[in-house]
């Protein structure tokens, strides 16, 4: 009875919510526009057990789905991977997941904080913070001030 209970904390501890998922849908309705990138939303990376950012962007000529044969876990590494906090999420959780995507060979991590409107950017020459404004890495740019425009 008592692993159930764990359990479900763990699966409630992680649930996304309402702000989680619309700023997905900003963020995701902006990166469509550039026709040289290809979003994915919640794909899961072959990074050690299996990492799945919110939206993962990758080059469009990475991405060929073969509709007869899926992919589970994807080997090519996104150029670009975003999380966004979710209330019910630890900070430092998804900063560390952060680390570790980098350290794998993605390229940037945008993590995006909706309280604070705040995007943290890192990526192997080190962190930057942004404050609700054009934030641009490797090549793809996402204007904040009309992903938090309510």
């Amino acid at each position: 009875m008592l692993e159930n209970t764990q359990a479900m904390e763990n699966q409630v501890e992680e649930m996304p919510s309402l702000n989680h998922s619309y700023i997905c849908v900003q963020v995701m309705r902006q990166l469509l526009q550039d026709n040289s990138i290809q979003p994915l939303p919640e794909l899961t990376l072959d990074i050690d057990k299996g990492l799945t950012p919110d939206i993962s962007v990758f080059k469009k000529e990475k991405i060929q789905p073969n509709f007869f044969e899926d992919i589970l876990k994807i080997k090519d590494l996104p150029i670009l991977a975003i999380e966004v906090i979710s209330s019910s999420q630890s900070v430092q959780a998804i900063f560390e997941k952060s680390k570790i995507l980098v350290n794998s060979g993605v390229k940037t991590v945008w993590t995006i904080e909706p309280y604070g409107r705040s995007i943290f950017v890192v990526n192997k020459e080190g962190k930057k913070l942004f404050h609700e404004e054009i934030v641009e890495s490797e090549g793809v740019k996402v204007d904040f001030t009309k992903v938090f425009r309510s």
